[in-house]
């Protein structure tokens, strides 16, 4: 199983997951340097594409960077990605009735 083909759900699941790790760093901080780069990897699973890649960008330098681990990168990309993106909706359809 990779992780670009689970469902959506698990995908979430995932993400809070890896959320939660993040915070480690409150309480061992050079866990960053170590979670930093796999974060940015594991984005780049979860998420294939363009946007994928620059939320792994951004995921590296929110986790590298302190006191910035409490935003939910991974949560806040399957909202943009499920929730908020027209790229998943789908198309109205337009019934023509005379």
């Amino acid at each position: 199983m990779t992780l670009d083909n689970i469902s959506k759900t698990k995908k979430l699941a995932f993400s809070i997951l890896f959320d939660a790790l993040g915070y480690v760093s409150f309480i061992f901080p050079p866990f960053d340097f170590v979670w930093a780069p796999a974060s940015a990897w594991l984005m780049t699973k979860l998420y294939k594409g363009r946007k994928g890649k620059v939320a792994a960008a951004i995921s590296f330098v929110e986790e590298a960077l302190p006191m910035l681990d409490i935003i939910p990168t991974f949560t806040l990309m399957w909202l943009y990605t499920f929730v908020f993106s027209s790229e998943n909706k789908p198309d109205e359809t337009i019934i023509d009735i005379n």
